[in-house]
């Protein structure tokens, strides 16, 4: 079992100048404030192909508001961003190494950070022990730990001054310990180097230390053949033992899974914290592939790997490690340190209180996505594969931004929304066409989900596409660069709103991309709507009429002017301009009507061509709706019935109005079929 305490400490992290804190504020206010600064700045520099490091912002954001109290929790959010900004190792390069051990690098590297803190506190509390006196060297720090740490055990080698009086206390191998437990590896190669006692160490130690832990076959074989001669002396009651630094030490770097099983079962006192334990681990363990340990499983060394350390961890439930709660983020923490990322990150966006965690949990999901790692921080025995990760990170994300978008506040939406679909992407590299093919179809199609989304709210189009244009002047050509994806993503928007009920967002979207004609049809099913509702005596139909003739001609007379309007075009513009006016002159009649003016409106009715209601024409028997448009159709019925009240209200003095009577009677009639309203029936047959 692995220990479950903690000697950690809040680290003092980095400057930040330019992020203030907020006052007056709740924490999960205080963060997200912060936090959305750093979103922007990211999204600004990788549509403009910059370098930025999001961990190191956002943990220098989170420094920024000095809300972590000291000494109440042994893992704090700001021990958790530093840990996440030495996993992804911005501003380093591991070479030589996977990406996947490039994450456990990292998260040694980072417990090794958190050593040197401990040795230094502990030099402090203890100056005249330490005495460290003027010097600062690594080593020099290290001896002067030893100095506190070994204070009962009489006198150290390094401060022995008269050699003939008793035998000093043999440091080597502590010394090499913890120069490595502190990330000192220069001074453990120095000392190994200069010390008799570790001749035969040093060469195994240089070629740990050149290979970031992939050791040759030949240096493990080496070092498990002195783990076996040290297990099997072990520590035997009046007899000389070995030095347990030095076990530790070998196992390190022959990483077999075999003797650091049983080195963890014969000694379970071995490590005090879960950071020595889990460091140690992290040392020790392998990348596992086949051309790499077919030699060493000849000879029965089987690699302890990363897997491995997973399984083990995840034996225990999480209130073990957190002590029922009173230490929530250690479960977390441990997750991230053993590259269980995802989990890690679904673990603490489920931790929805007053410190906001899940507020954390979408923007270190943005950090790690960024870097393309979370697909190898699944964790040993998740059932996702490694889209599923992408596609899990993209939907916190996602979630996080809708509710500014909720909110009202599209402007932040849009920048998460952007984060989201760079982590289905695969982060960075997303950003310029690089990656999988199928990752960046993925990220393709959540953008334009998302856009939509935004185009499609209040202030959506102003803030996509700008005061004029088709996104030149907006947000949209940091997402779409290229004019064509650009025109066919406002083509489909438009046709979304129109399935919405948005009527104007479509017309002002058509507008845009120079889609007159689809701008004019949908101002005509709208004006169309408007002179039903007007027919029908219902208040806002005459002035909503009145709005859409205006935008209509303004369409028109934008369209005479264009010069990238095709004759095809042009052809469909002159349609819906003939439709417009049928609409309008339908409009006038109503307006005629209305005043009273029976005999002008019955007049105006009988000149409209597409009617044949002219009492002095001969009768036709073609289709008169055949090539009218469905928008016109719509008027009929309540402009048919119009034109018999108005009949009603004038006296027919030469039967003039009989014979309109007798024309009206056989259009109807002549479309039963159409199913009009009962009462327009009703109405031709009191009047025959």
């Amino acid at each position: 079992m692995p220990p479950s305490t903690s000697s950690l400490h809040a680290p003092s992290g980095l400057p930040s100048a330019e992020v203030m804190p907020i006052p007056n504020k709740t924490i999960i206010e205080k963060k997200s404030s912060v936090y959305a600064g750093v979103v922007r700045d990211l999204n600004d520099s990788r549509g403009r192909s910059l370098p930025f490091n999001p961990a190191t912002a956002f943990r220098a954001a989170y420094e920024s508001l000095s809300i972590d109290a000291i000494g109440t929790k042994s893992v704090s959010m700001q021990k958790v961003w530093h840990l996440i900004q030495a996993l992804v190792g911005e501003g380093l390069t591991h070479r030589n190494v996977s990406r996947k051990m490039s994450l456990v690098v990292g998260a040694r590297h980072h417990l090794e950070w958190g050593h040197e803190k401990y040795i230094l506190e502990t030099i402090n509390s203890h100056p005249a022990l330490a005495a460290l006196g003027g010097s600062v060297g690594n080593l020099q720090k290290i001896r002067a730990f030893l100095r506190v740490r070994l204070r009962d055990q009489g006198v150290l080698d390094f401060d022995a001054t008269d050699l003939r009086r008793q035998p000093p206390v043999d440091t080597t191998w502590q010394q090499i310990y913890f120069c490595l437990r502190t990330g000192y590896y220069d001074e453990a190669r120095q000392v190994a180097q200069s010390s008799r006692t570790a001749y035969n160490f040093a060469p195994l130690l240089a070629d740990w230390i050149s290979t970031n832990g992939a050791v040759s076959p030949e240096t493990a074989l080496a070092a498990s053949e002195e783990c076996d001669k040290m297990l099997r002396m072990g520590d035997r009651p009046g007899r000389p033992g070995y030095d347990r630094k030095k076990l530790l030490l070998y196992a390190i770097i022959c990483g077999c899974r075999r003797q650091i099983e049983r080195m963890l079962k014969d000694l379970p006192t071995l490590f005090n914290t879960i950071e020595d334990f889990l460091w140690f681990k992290l040392s020790a363990l392998r990348e596992y592939t086949n051309a790499s340990s077919s030699n060493l499983m000849n000879e029965g060394l089987v690699p302890y790997t990363l897997d491995d350390l997973q399984s083990y961890l995840n034996k225990f439930e999480p209130s073990y490690y957190t002590k029922n709660g009173k230490d929530p983020l250690v479960y977390p923490y441990i997750l991230f340190l053993s590259i269980q990322l995802l989990p890690a990150i679904l673990y603490l966006s489920k931790e929805v209180g007053e410190d906001g965690y899940h507020v954390d949990a979408v923007h270190i999901s943005i950090a790690l996505a960024d870097h393309s790692v979370l697909p190898d921080g699944i964790g040993s025995g998740q059932k996702i594969g490694v889209m599923d990760a992408c596609a899990e990170a993209a939907s916190i994300i996602r979630q996080y931004g809708s509710i500014y978008l909720r909110n009202g506040n599209i402007d932040l939406a849009l920048e998460y929304y952007a984060q989201a679909a760079a982590a289905m992407g695969g982060g960075e590299a997303s950003w310029i066409g690089e990656g999988h093919a199928d990752k960046q179809r993925q990220r393709s199609l959540m953008l334009k989900q998302l856009l939509m989304e935004i185009l499609l709210r209040d202030g959506g189009i102003q803030l996509l596409l700008g005061p004029s244009g088709m996104g030149e002047e907006g947000e949209l050509k940091k997402y779409m660069m290229d004019w064509r994806s650009r025109q066919q993503f406002l083509l489909e928007a438009a046709h979304r709103c129109q399935e919405a009920g948005l009527y104007d967002k479509a017309v002002e979207i058509h507008k845009r991309v120079g889609a007159f004609a689809m701008a004019l049809q949908t101002i005509n099913k709208c004006l169309s709507d408007a002179v039903c509702a007007m027919a029908r005596s219902m208040l806002d139909g005459e002035s909503r009429a009145a709005a859409l003739i205006h935008s209509g001609n303004e369409i028109l007379e934008t369209a005479r002017y264009s010069s990238e309007a095709s004759i095809q075009e042009k052809d469909l513009i002159s349609e819906q301009q003939t439709v417009l006016r049928q609409l309008e002159a339908i409009l006038h009649i109503y307006r005629l009507a209305r005043a009273g003016q029976t005999v002008d409106a019955l007049r105006e009715t009988i000149r409209l061509p597409f009617l044949h209601l002219d009492p002095k024409a001969p009768n036709v028997t073609v289709d008169i709706f055949r090539n009218l448009s469905p928008h016109v159709q719509a008027c009929v019925p309540d402009l048919l019935k119009v034109a018999l009240n108005c009949i009603d209200n004038v006296r027919d003095t030469d039967g003039t109005l009989r014979a309109v009577k007798s024309k009206i009677a056989n259009l109807v009639a002549s479309n039963m079929s159409r199913n009009w309203p009962q009462d327009l029936y009703q109405k031709v047959a009191q009047c025959i």
